[in-house]
């Protein structure tokens, strides 16, 4: 394995690799897949587990009743928004116990991913523990899947790395410790047929899968779709959408994302996410789109309880009704490094502030960006008390859609899911230009 201090050039990294499989092998995947009349369901840790697919039904509501209706509808796929990010060790055990228990009832029906932003992160190994025994499967090996196309993601050598700097370098990403680790490499993916290697899994096991490209996972997922063997996933989004026999399609275009009805008002954008890339993300969007308001909150004042909600509200309602974009985004002048995890008690105020501040505008907007993993969630069960959406597709690479549901603040409405660490410096930009052509 290659020191994590080490920074690669993409191109060596990539020289020696062996050939990708060169049979497409999607219309077989499609076809098992529909043949076997199973239901893909992703528990899913935050919404941005849908930016690699399209059309995809999405429960935010985790009553029993709610999910058995949904599978027993038979979707090729379902996503169960779990949270788990939020949540502590205990609370995610919990859940995801009771999660198993409940698709057990249907394990013959279905197949289960524990999808993750980043596969090795998170409440890793826990989820994946709890549903080894929830789901009576407690000899399957785990299938560890970090690759993941939208993230830049690839997994060489068991090292992951992250592509960066249009594509120049790769930054090696830890791994935490795995018990009686195994691992699938390019070469045995590359070969075409990894049949033999997985029914050779130890049982318990945690197998590292390495892939650089979807061609790489449909050598995977074929030989999955084959197998009698039960195993346990953890994966990236590019997994499910391989899973599924789902070729890539182009990004959603302005009318595909518009309301039924017109609508003159403008549209709003929350930020919360405070990475780098978010950052610089912002600032591009406000140097270059016209017709936005930018409305700066305070972030001490959100914390410090003195945020005055009501001048806010009217703010970004008398921008919205103009027909201008409303921009909202905190100061940059909090830290959070000393809170614990998994979600620490500043962002989780400031989280509420924002929710509290969307719920409060009477105005529909003619769409929503939510930016940042976080924010998205709590914006669309809190603020807008999604139960239920679509997720349409990607209105950029890596940055899916929902038509949120009936029920909810805004039903129909463009809830667009804007992963904090996703897209180039003009990203958010090109999203608004989209969403406001």
């Amino acid at each position: 394995m290659i020191p994590l201090t080490i920074l690669m050039i993409t191109s060596e990294l990539l020289s020696n690799l062996p050939p990708e499989f060169s049979k497409d092998l999607v219309p077989e995947i499609h076809n098992l897949l529909t043949e076997s009349k199973k239901t893909i369901v992703v528990l899913d840790d935050s919404p941005t587990g849908t930016q690699s697919v399209f059309d995809v039904p999405v429960i935010t509501d985790l009553d029993p009743t709610t999910i058995r209706d949904a599978i027993d509808e038979a979707p090729p796929i379902l996503f169960l928004l779990t949270n788990s990010h939020t949540l502590t060790a205990e609370q995610t055990s919990t859940l995801h116990q009771t999660l198993g228990d409940l698709l057990k009832e249907f394990q013959e029906d279905i197949i289960v991913i524990s999808r993750s932003d980043s596969p090795l992160t998170g409440h890793f190994p826990l989820e994946t523990d709890t549903l080894h025994h929830a789901l009576g499967i407690a000899e399957a090996p785990t299938l560890i899947i970090p690759f993941c196309a939208t993230q830049q993601h690839l997994t060489i050598d068991n090292t992951t790395y992250q592509i960066e700097d249009e594509g120049k370098t790769a930054t090696p990403l830890n791994h935490p410790p795995l018990d009686t680790p195994e691992s699938l490499s390019l070469a045995d993916l590359r070969s075409g047929d990894i049949t033999a290697k997985l029914a050779a899994l130890p049982p318990s096991s945690n197998c590292l899968v390495n892939a650089a490209s979807l061609a790489d996972l449909n050598v995977l997922t074929l030989a999955l779709l084959k197998s009698n063997r039960r195993f346990v996933i953890r994966a990236g989004s590019s997994f499910t959408q391989s899973l599924a026999g789902i070729v890539s399609r182009p990004s959603l275009t302005p009318w595909q994302m518009q309301d039924l009805e017109p609508n003159p008002n403008g549209g709003l954008i929350i930020i919360g996410s405070h990475s780098p890339q978010t950052a610089d993300q912002l600032n591009h969007l406000l140097k270059n789109a016209p017709d936005i308001t930018p409305i700066k909150l305070s972030a001490p004042d959100i914390l410090n309880d003195t945020f005055n909600l009501e001048r806010a509200t009217l703010d970004t309602q008398t921008a919205i009704t103009s027909g201008k974009t409303a921009v909202l985004f905190t100061s940059r002048d909090h830290s959070d490094e000393e809170e614990p995890s998994p979600i620490n008690a500043k962002t989780k105020t400031i989280s509420q502030a924002l929710s509290n501040l969307v719920r409060a505008i009477d105005a529909r907007p003619s769409f929503i960006i939510a930016k940042g993993r976080t924010t998205s969630t709590d914006l669309a069960t809190h603020a807008l008390g999604v139960k239920q959406a679509m997720a349409l597709g990607q209105i950029l690479p890596g940055v899916p859609v929902w038509t949120i549901g009936n029920q909810t603040l805004h039903p129909g409405l463009a809830y667009i899911i804007f992963p904090g660490s996703t897209g180039p410096t003009d990203a958010l930009t090109q999203a608004h230009q989209k969403l406001t052509s």
